[in-house]
């Protein structure tokens, strides 16, 4: 009889039960790809807790979550809580492409999940061959997650998601998971619903290093902004973070993300629903400039006020409307599994 892998070279994979890709089929495939005990099926937030206890009690090595951004979200700041708070090593993390949100699949290379053999290959290149790379998130409300944001930026998620839902049951469906729902849910729902609302007032404090402003043609200000300095004063729709460059579907949403590793990427907007329309194409492939509607900044502190509270999303999922908050990264990056990356030992003799 063969002996089991010891925990530290197995994989453990957490599957969000409610996402909707996340059938019985794909439970069944994951349970016989995976050694008996390595999938946990989580149906309700309270479980993760006691999930992550379990996987670092046992030492995984590698954690996949499964359910889109958010489930990736809250299984790593679960499981990092629970390694810190017991002096153990943290695991490298991943996903597999089994939500409605998948910016992260964009990063690192995840397959789709097409009746189990995307997720077989994704698991048997972790075993054999898939590569990391340290990548740093952004703590906000005690949660770490590679984006977050106000106004706009958390309603246009909402909207696409109503809006995938519907074109999915009719002749567009094949269309729906992509550009032509946040196209037209933008453009139809969220920036014309802000022409009927008050703009938040919003206030933007450097709380850490030197930030700085983005200007044309990718350039970086010539002077950096020192801690304690405002960096953004005045109304604005769009309030927003994040460490990677997408927002799924190859929507290029922060196109300074990856500048560099010791920033986030800051952007707020004051864009007009006519404008975002007709500069859709260069907005989606983070191409637009204007510095006119359009700032972005990097940073690695910032303390954010908006009047009134204004909506709220952590990984693609709603909070509630909030009013002030400090967005940072932490000094410890995770270890990513990046499929892009040299496998691990590449070039060791």
């Amino acid at each position: 009889m063969v002996e089991p892998a010891p925990f530290s070279r197995r994989i453990a994979v957490v599957v969000n039960g409610n996402a909707k890709s996340v059938t019985e089929e794909i439970i069944a495939t994951l349970g016989d790809i995976l050694a008996g005990g390595d999938l946990f099926v989580s149906r309700r937030v309270e479980e993760a807790k006691d999930i992550a206890r379990t996987i670092v009690t046992r030492g995984y090595g590698t954690v996949l979550t499964g359910g889109g951004d958010g489930t990736f979200t809250v299984m790593v700041t679960e499981v990092v809580r629970a390694c810190d708070a017991a002096g153990a090593p943290r695991p490298r993390f991943g996903l597999l492409k089994l939500g409605t949100g998948n910016s992260l699949a964009w990063v690192i290379g995840a397959s789709a999940a097409k009746g189990g053999r995307g997720l077989a290959a994704d698991i048997q290149r972790l075993r054999s061959d898939a590569g990391s790379r340290p990548m740093r998130l952004i703590e906000v409300m005690d949660t770490l997650t590679p984006f977050c944001g106000w106004g706009v930026d958390a309603q246009v998620l909402h909207d696409y998601q109503r809006t995938k839902s519907f074109l999915s049951r009719g002749p567009l469906a094949r269309l729906a998971p992509g550009a032509l729902s946040y196209v037209l849910s933008s453009v139809t729902q969220t920036l014309p619903s802000y022409l009927f609302r008050g703009v938040p007032f919003v206030r933007v404090r450097n709380t850490g290093g030197d930030a700085f402003r983005m200007g044309a043609g990718h350039k970086r200000g010539a002077s950096a902004i020192g801690a304690g300095e405002t960096l953004f004063e005045g109304k604005a729709r769009l309030i927003c973070c994040s460490t990677i460059p997408y927002y799924g579907f190859g929507f290029r949403m922060f196109p300074f993300a990856e500048d560099r590793a010791d920033k986030m990427h800051l952007r707020l907007s004051v864009i007009d629903a006519v404008t975002f329309a007709a500069n859709f194409p260069a907005i989606w492939r983070g191409e637009y400039e204007n510095l006119e509607n359009t700032f972005d900044f990097l940073v690695d502190s910032v303390e954010i006020e908006t009047d009134p509270p204004t909506p709220f999303q952590i990984g693609g999922d709603p909070v509630g409307a909030q009013a002030k908050l400090t967005l940072s990264l932490p000094r410890q990056p995770i270890d990513l599994v990046d499929h892009y990356a040299p496998p691990r030992g590449a070039g060791a003799s």
